[in-house]
């Protein structure tokens, strides 16, 4: 399995904590990549226990008294899947060409346009007996699995504490979801860092030999970073070729229209975003090589780095708007996302969630306040998360407890961090806004965004427990699901070939009007924009010049769009139409804001 390539063109990122958590031991036989969130080691602790049992195989629980307990769950975690997947491959490799089969199934949804996929069509129009049989021993041996990738949220990085209350040397829950990642068997690998750049994090990389290339150039484990712009794949990419450290990839995604956490640039949109790797792709290629090769051994010096991928995510929703970019921004893939929420064969939700997403409309997928980390979330309304939060708040008592302890990054009214959906800073804050100088109607807008913060460690976990019906947090069963705004224009119940169709064109799982990828992201920024003005306090002329540059992002953006709308580069009608109509919106807040600042 060592440095394969996925046949496919597209690939699923990670979906909160647990939707995804054994996602590649349900596709990557198929060929998909897919993304494994490491950070919850209770969770996989859990899954552990779920995945020796069902292998009738003894299970031996990794306690939390042993040294580097994070780091050898997640290791011994990752092991277990990527043993799955082998066998679920040698599995197909030897299954008959029938038309239920899985090797059937794994050639059918490859894209038209891979060589393999033409191999197989020409294998299915053969009569010669010999031909045939020679053909199928070669499509057989030509079977390549997906890549099981994991994900680490960068911000998600407390420090742990021994029983002498001293910090433990690289024990941070990054540093030791980097290090069971590290020394887990898996080949054929990807390491995905999202939320931006964590020093220690990044310099810890480099103690870990496996993520150096072998002779060839090949790595056995790649390292992607997840970003908003080129300036931030620039500044990472440095950062880490200055330490050894190559970036195989840059996976663009939208600072909007994306689920989870989303991180909201000033109005620069993705089409622009696209255009500036597009022209500046040799140009990075060349700069952070030289940075890497200044640093790394001699004996290394002449191999070739491979070229660094740029992939793309967030909001992509048909076939058409996948063609764009991969032929036009010339993206090498791309990622698909909220769709398979709504596809059991491939991610964990349970029943209750999963009717509440595909009724889910436009206004049900919310940009909020949920996050404890202070991120903005994008977040579906009426999941049984927001129930728990608000029957604790009618209890008179805010907040929940906070048993996973992950997101505890504040420390505004305790030496020690503490999570802010916690019950204990909720009291605290709630005391500190009632004994304010701030007006009634403010007090009231400051309790209001502090209740919205979700215990989103549980939350974001209970669906695969529910699925698998084991118990994860006692008296904790709510769930979380936090899917991107496009998840809005998918209703149905699908499975993986159903929407692997549906990427490539053979088939639209798609009714009634969704606007273009790039439409929707505006639309969503024009929103973000207005929710910021409309909350500014513009007694600070200061105020208004912060709004200035943004309006000039989105501006600049959408004479971009009419630029590629006039060279019929995107060729729907309504596409200029929505864009005239962005563009009057803009007009409006503008003015609004003269108002407000004279």
């Amino acid at each position: 399995m060592k440095n394969a390539i996925s046949p496919h063109q597209f690939h699923i990122p990670v979906m909160g904590i647990a939707y995804t958590i054994d996602t590649p031991l349900k596709v990557a036989h198929f060929g998909i990549n897919s993304s494994i969130s490491i950070i919850e080691d209770h969770l996989i602790e859990k899954m552990r226990a779920y995945y020796y049992k069902l292998n009738n195989e003894p299970f031996k629980p990794i306690s939390k008294k042993e040294p580097d307990f994070r780091a050898k769950r997640i290791t011994d975690y990752l092991n277990l899947i990527g043993e799955e997947v082998k066998k679920k491959v040698e599995e197909m490799k030897t299954a008959a060409f029938s038309g239920t089969s899985e090797i059937t199934k794994y050639f059918e949804m490859l894209p038209e346009v891979s060589d393999l996929k033409q191999k197989y069509l020409k294998f299915l129009q053969l009569t010669d007996p010999s031909e045939k049989e020679n053909l199928e021993t070669e499509l057989r041996k030509e079977v390549t699995p997906g890549a099981i990738e994991v994900n680490i949220m960068t911000k998600i990085d407390s420090d742990q504490i021994d029983e002498n209350k001293e910090v433990i040397e690289n024990g941070s829950d990054a540093l030791q979801a980097l290090k069971g990642y590290a020394e887990s068997n898996l080949e054929n690998s990807t390491l995905v860092f999202s939320a931006g750049m964590n020093p220690r994090l990044f310099n810890y990389l480099s103690s870990f030999t496996t993520f150096h290339p072998d002779s060839n150039g090949k790595f056995n484990k790649a390292i992607a970073i997840k970003v908003s712009d080129y300036r931030s794949a620039l500044i990472q990419g440095k950062y880490l070729a200055k330490r050894g450290i190559w970036v195989s990839e840059f996976r663009i995604e939208s600072g909007l229209n994306c689920g989870g956490h989303a991180f909201a640039t000033d109005g620069y949109l993705m089409g622009p975003i696209m255009e500036e790797f597009k022209q500046n792709k040799a140009e990075l290629q060349s700069e952070l090589s030289a940075l890497y090769r200044s640093v790394i051994t001699e004996e290394a010096e002449t191999f070739e780095l491979p070229e660094i991928k740029i992939t793309v995510q967030g909001g992509i929703g048909t076939f058409e708007e996948n063609n764009l970019l991969k032929d036009y921004f010339q993206a090498d893939a791309t990622g698909w996302g909220s769709p398979f929420l709504l596809c059991p064969e491939v991610t964990n939700v349970d029943e209750e969630t999963l009717r509440k997403l595909q009724k889910s409309k436009e206004e049900d997928i919310v940009l909020s306040h949920s996050s404890p980390l202070g991120v903005r979330f994008n977040y579906l309304k009426g999941a049984s998360g927001e129930e728990f939060r608000r029957k604790n708040i009618l209890r008179n008592k805010p907040g929940s407890s906070c048993p996973e302890k992950l997101l505890e990054s504040n420390t505004e009214f305790t030496e020690k961090p503490i999570c802010t959906a916690s019950h204990k800073y909720q009291k605290l804050k709630l005391k500190q806004i009632q004994h304010s100088d701030l007006s009634s109607t403010e007090k009231a807008k400051q309790a209001d965004l502090l209740f919205q913060k979700e215990c989103l460690c549980t939350g974001l976990c209970n669906s695969v427990a529910k699925n698998y019906n084991f118990s994860f947090v006692k008296k904790m069963d709510f769930v979380t699901v936090c899917p991107g705004p496009n998840l809005a224009y998918f209703s149905g119940n699908y499975s993986l070939k159903e929407l692997t169709d549906h990427i490539y064109g053979r088939k639209n799982v798609l009714s009634g009007y969704r606007p273009h990828v790039f439409i929707k992201e505006l639309q969503l920024y024009i929103n973000y924009l207005k929710e910021l003005v409309d909350s500014t306090d513009f007694s600070n002329k200061r105020e208004a010049k912060k709004f200035t540059r943004f309006t000039q992002n989105l501006e600049e953006g959408i004479d971009y769009y009419k630029n590629l709308f006039f060279k019929k580069v995107i060729k729907e009608r309504q596409f200029l139409t929505d864009l005239l109509v962005c563009e009057n919106r803009i007009l409006e807040i503008n003015q609004q804001v003269e108002v407000l600042s004279y």
